[in-house]
């Protein structure tokens, strides 16, 4: 229910955002600290969750929210598949990545 451009935009709106390369794919970060990654290939974000944070965006729907199948998705990092989230939902998961790696 989200397209690239607008999960772009979203993570673009917060205080401080700056979009920059990580490894060939979109990066947004705030005081140079990762929040998010978009992957275009596949039509989702990634979100830099807390492990609880992202137990509750999970438990909202598995098939939208779930962690990324390494390491990093045991610390927190979430996968948001844009084709299912809804704007709303997209926007809170942001506000919480960003919130979390702006007070650092």
């Amino acid at each position: 229910m989200v397209n690239l451009e607008t999960a772009r935009q979203i993570a673009l709106s917060f205080p401080g955002s700056e979009e920059k390369d990580h490894f060939g794919i979109p990066s947004f970060r705030v005081n140079n600290r990762i929040f998010a990654t978009l992957w275009v290939k596949h039509d989702r974000m990634m979100v830099k969750l807390s492990p609880i944070d992202q137990s509750v965006f999970n438990s909202f729907d598995s098939t939208v929210f779930y962690p990324v199948p390494n390491k990093w998705g045991l610390k927190g990092a979430t996968f948001v598949e844009l084709s299912k989230v809804r704007t709303d939902m997209l926007e809170d998961a942001l506000t919480v990545a960003w919130e979390a790696v702006a007070k650092k």
